[in-house]
């Protein structure tokens, strides 16, 4: 089968003939459909983030059911899924208390290994390694997903919009009324904005570099957009409300931008890191006393605090019921031959989000 091989950090991805083992128990073979261009394979793609190579990224995906290992009984052959990237254990002390997104034993579920390059093991990527014509992944990660739902929508279910509407309705769960600030209108801050707008949020500031983004946030459902290249964008958000949002979400992943997001939140408020933030640096918290007695709160989001057999239908129905925008969220579709210029489009911010179509 053909896969996109990354060999090391800021080199493009090679396409590959590579080999994928049998499914054992437990496990299921996909046949992919849809895979979108996720920031955060390109975290290790320019090596901000480690991984082994040689390995195959890609970590947001839908597919069919090709075949199912012994035991396994949540999908058959035929069966449409979406692939959830955290595989749970379903045994563990987070599993067992509702929080499976942080599943003690997900680390090992996620380095199986089963892919070959030239016969020799290579490193598969979140359990699945979805820039790939088939994915090994373990049952407890397929979703089933309802026929009316379209591959690539299915896709970004997967991530992007788990991501960021789980951010806000999961993990921040933010009470009707409340302001919110959004650092970031990429793929997964534009689903923050759609999260915030389905909670009841009474005001959506947007805050980017790019007039385009800016764009896309108005349309997705923000009140209000801050350009941060044209001044202090903290400043501009606590002008705008008068001293800040209830709460300000980061979806970006850099430290300069997670300060902002905390600085953002007013008196009492939440600011919620979601972007993935450079591995081996330290955030300075200004004034921490001051904010910590005014009861400011710093918290993180992974993965939208999903529980994937719950929320992921309802992320589909919700679609199914055009309140929830995904459709629009595809700027392009590429082939897998074409994923490096998918990326290069990616960097340079000319995308909502792109989709691999197998």
């Amino acid at each position: 089968m053909k896969a996109a091989v990354m060999y090391g950090a800021n080199q493009p991805l090679v396409i590959e003939d590579i080999e994928v083992d049998e499914p054992q128990a437990g496990e299921v073979l996909i046949k992919t459909g849809a895979s979108g261009v996720c920031h955060s394979d390109l975290h290790f793609m320019e090596g901000k983030w480690m991984y082994p190579t040689p390995c195959v990224l890609g970590h947001e995906s839908a597919g069919v059911v090709e075949k199912v290992g012994p035991g396994v009984t949540n999908v058959k052959a035929g069966d449409r899924c979406v692939v959830a990237f955290v595989q749970s254990c379903g045994k563990c002390d987070r599993c067992i208390t509702g929080r499976p997104v942080l599943c003690t034993n997900s680390q090992s579920l996620n380095r199986m290994g089963r892919i070959k390059l030239n016969g020799a093991p290579i490193m598969q990527f979140a359990g699945m390694s979805a820039f790939a014509e088939y994915q090994l992944v373990s049952a407890n990660a397929c979703v089933k997903m309802p026929d009316a739902v379209p591959m690539e929508v299915a896709a970004l279910v997967g991530c992007s919009v788990m991501t960021g509407v789980g951010a806000v309705t999961n993990t921040a769960k933010i009470p009707v009324g409340s302001s919110v600030a959004v650092i970031g209108a990429g793929g997964v801050g534009l689903n923050i904005i759609q999260g915030a707008k389905l909670a009841g949020a009474s005001r959506i500031i947007a805050v980017d570099l790019l007039e385009n983004k800016l764009a896309a946030a108005r349309e997705f459902g923000a009140t209000d957009t801050v350009d941060g290249s044209k001044g202090d964008a903290v400043q501009q958000v606590q002008a705008l409300t008068g001293g800040g949002v209830d709460f300000a979400f980061e979806a970006i992943g850099l430290m300069k931008t997670a300060q902002q997001t905390f600085e953002m939140a007013k008196r009492g408020g939440t600011a919620v890191i979601v972007g993935m933030l450079p591995l081996g640096q330290e955030l300075t918290i200004p004034n921490a006393g001051i904010a910590f007695l005014g009861e400011k709160q710093l918290i993180g989001s992974y993965y939208g605090s999903t529980r994937q057999t719950y929320d992921m239908p309802w992320l589909m129905e919700l679609y199914r019921q055009k309140r929830l925008k995904i459709d629009e969220l595809i700027s392009r579709r590429y082939k897998l031959s074409e994923i490096n210029e998918a990326y290069e489009a990616l960097k340079n911010g000319e995308v909502n989000r792109s989709v691999i179509v197998f």
